[in-house]
C-alpha cells in the first residue's frame, strides 16, 4: 500500500455537501482505505476568472494499491459524477480533486505530474496536506510537508 494525498475544492453550489459526498466516494474506491481527512477551509480562488466565488477546500489521506494513473482515473469518475465541468482553466467548479502525492512516486506526463506541480506555493493545498501527514517527504523536496508548509508561511509574511 502507499499513502497518497488528495486535494479537494469547490466554489459552485452546495460547497459542503460536495465535498462530504466526494469524500464517501473516495473512502468507496478499490484497493483504498480512507485514513484521515483534513478541516476545510474557505479561501480565495487563484488565477481564477473575474468574479469567481470563494472556495471551501481540503484534502485527504488515503493508504491505496492504485497506481497514480488508476486513481486519477477514479478521482475524475468522482469529479463527473458531481457535475464536473472543464470550460477553461482555473473556471468555478462544482468539485476539484487533484492528486498532490502518491508516496516517493514521481510521474511526469502530458496529463499526470506527481507530485503535484503547484502545491508547494499553494497554502491551501500545503496546509490541510501537511495537517495530515505531517512526517510524509515530498520526493522532489526532499523535505516534510511540515516543513515545507512553514518554509511556505515564512515566505509570504
Amino acid at each position: 500500500m502507499t499513502f497518497a494525498v488528495i486535494a479537494l475544492g469547490a466554489n459552485l453550489g452546495d460547497r459542503h455537501a460536495t465535498l462530504m459526498s466526494a469524500l464517501r466516494a473516495i473512502a468507496r474506491l478499490a484497493e483504498t482505505r480512507l485514513i484521515s481527512t483534513s478541516a476545510l477551509r474557505e479561501t480565495a480562488p487563484v488565477d481564477a476568472p473575474q468574479g469567481s466565488p470563494d472556495f471551501l477546500n481540503g484534502a485527504v489521506l488515503v493508504d491505496t494499491e492504485l497506481s497514480p494513473r488508476a486513481l486519477l482515473t477514479a478521482l475524475l469518475a468522482i469529479e463527473d459524477d458531481h457535475g464536473r465541468e472543464r470550460s477553461e482553466p482555473n473556471a468555478p467548479r462544482t468539485l476539484d480533486l487533484d492528486l498532490i502525492l502518491h508516496g516517493s512516486t514521481i510521474v511526469d506526463e502530458p496529463d499526470l505530474v506527481v507530485p503535484h506541480p503547484r502545491m508547494l506555493e499553494r497554502p491551501f493545498v500545503l496546509e490541510p496536506s501537511a495537517d495530515l501527514a505531517p512526517d510524509l517527504v515530498h520526493p522532489l523536496a526532499g523535505r516534510s510537508l511540515a516543513e515545507l508548509r512553514d518554509d511556505l508561511a515564512e515566505s509570504t509574511r
